[in-house]
């Protein structure tokens, strides 16, 4: 063998290890992996207030901060259901509203607690995605369709119009958004889960961490 093709040789050896070190550096860290938020913001993540979708004392709760006018909340949605079905009595979800999108935002979330009042808080909030493209249309937004659809879920819009503006409704609107800048949320959905943040963020990666912590809380 030649100088030259020991020299070349080596050269490729050499590459070949730098790049292999520098995806072993570069490469994202397993979702499982996930670090749990500083226990001084678990309070911040999930209050006792939240709506709950899923079984109360569920081992593993995913917390999504929400917007019901975000379209990709509504893209989630049926992701987040599936995961839930998936995994049975272990799972819950946290709701946090984040009005990221203004007054139609604000609206959909006071009818969504009003619905929480009257017991038919999940067929309402599932009513509203559907119809999402109707009154949230980023261009001309029509809040004002939001209570017709609520209705046609069955809730009594008579009631909410007042429930709407109950103090309890406004204090938790308040509380969610110093929640959302406490945690540092910038878009929506966000989801934790068990307090792990999801990141990289992904149905894939979700569905990874969730099935994670269900196997640590069975084990």
């Amino acid at each position: 063998m030649t100088r030259k093709s020991l020299i070349l040789g080596a050269l490729a050896l050499a590459l070949a290890a730098f790049a292999a070190a520098a995806w072993l550096v570069t490469r994202p860290a397993p979702v499982a992996d996930a670090v749990p938020v500083a226990p001084e913001m678990a309070e911040a993540l999930l209050r006792p207030y939240s709506p709950i979708l899923g079984p109360e004392e569920a081992p593993v709760t995913i917390v999504e901060f929400f917007d019901p006018a975000c379209e990709a909340c509504r893209a989630f949605y049926p992701v987040v259901k599936d995961i839930m079905a998936e995994h049975g009595d272990a799972v819950r979800v946290a709701i946090r509203y984040t009005p990221f999108h203004g007054e139609a935002s604000e609206e959909a979330i006071r009818v969504l607690e009003a619905a929480r009042m009257q017991g038919v808080f999940e067929p309402v909030l599932e009513a509203l995605l559907r119809e999402q493209p109707r009154w949230a249309s980023h261009g001309a937004p029509e809040p004002g369709l939001i209570l017709e659809i609520a209705a046609s879920a069955g809730l009594d819009a008579e009631a909410a119009k007042t429930q709407m503006l109950a103090p309890d409704v406004l204090g938790i609107l308040n509380q969610d958004r110093a929640d959302v800048e406490a945690v540092g949320v910038r878009g929506t959905p966000t989801f934790f889960v068990n307090g792990k943040p999801l990141d990289p963020f992904g149905e894939a990666e979700l569905r990874a961490l969730v099935a994670a912590e269900v196997a640590a809380a069975e084990s």
